[in-house]
């Protein structure tokens, strides 16, 4: 098996790790926008606005698996835009995964939804990946691939966690009545790719733990675990925050994750953000 990963970035190069691994895979390949190696993934250009040199002859030379995290724009998704017809000459691909965005649902008023809700995105970005999705499902359609396409939560992790803000002094505790997310840990997006991966999973399914929470909770949480101390609580209405934090609040829902546990069989390695806090915590010693 070879893969290719479109957008190596935080959640493609840790699955690419734990793909690498298990030493199942003859070539992991990503697309960054430079040739910036890093990790096991050999590096190849593509950053958008026209087609990679190296990804054509790429595609077409015996990759079986194609996961995609690169963000859409209003004219839709930019790996179809630019290498559809690699993509069709891909004799070997056996399966695609496109990682999307519980953001897709909108705004549920805190509510338990599962993959069935309406979509009805509150933002720009959230639409493009609407539209994204339904183009891979086209595209996987016509061309006879199993696509999975997850819908992600808040994603975290080492290095991207309540500790370095609290550590660096952006942390703050933005207090919206009934306000609650979802989150994901990093290493929960990549066992379940790779899991997905081995098994050419086919479907749409919610990537999220097991306790959606409100944002104060976890930021004061992590402050207590280091000894920090806890921001001082500001009220959504006078928060000073940029257009694109704040159309985070206006969705507020419970993300279900039954249906990708039942898929694969397996509960999540962190199962809400105190264990996956905890975790983070401990590799930091």
């Amino acid at each position: 098996m070879q893969a290719l990963f479109f957008g190596l970035g935080y959640s493609s190069s840790r699955t690419a790790d734990m793909m690498a691994e298990t030493g199942t895979y003859a070539r992991l390949y990503g697309t960054r926008r430079s040739l910036a190696a890093s990790g096991p993934a050999i590096p190849l250009v593509f950053d958008g606005t026209a087609p990679g040199p190296e990804v054509g002859k790429t595609l077409r030379n015996g990759i079986t698996h194609v996961i995609l995290s690169v963000a859409p724009d209003a004219d839709g998704d930019l790996v179809l835009r630019h290498h559809r017809a690699d993509l069709d000459a891909a004799q070997d691909l056996q399966w695609l995964c496109y990682f999307s965005t519980v953001g897709v649902y909108g705004d549920f008023g805190g509510d338990w939804i599962d993959e069935t809700a309406p979509l009805s995105p509150k933002n720009a970005r959230s639409a493009w990946r609407v539209k994204a999705e339904d183009q891979w499902r086209t595209f996987a359609a016509a061309r006879g691939v199993p696509l999975c396409i997850f819908r992600l939560a808040g994603i975290y992790g080492p290095g991207r966690s309540g500790f370095d803000k609290l550590r660096d002094g952006t942390a703050r505790r933005i207090i919206k009545q009934g306000q609650v997310f979802n989150r994901i840990h990093v290493d929960d997006i990549a066992r379940v790719t790779m899991l997905a991966a081995q098994q050419r999973l086919a479907g749409t399914f919610n990537l999220a733990d097991d306790l959606p929470a409100p944002p104060q909770d976890v930021v004061e949480h992590a402050a207590d675990l280091i000894g920090a101390p806890v921001p001082p609580d500001m009220p959504f209405e006078t928060a000073d925050l940029s257009p694109m934090a704040r159309s985070f609040y206006a969705d507020n829902k419970r993300v279900s994750n039954a249906a990708i546990k039942s898929a694969l069989g397996i509960e999540l390695l962190y199962p809400n953000y105190r264990a996956g806090l905890a975790a983070i915590l401990k590799d930091e010693q």
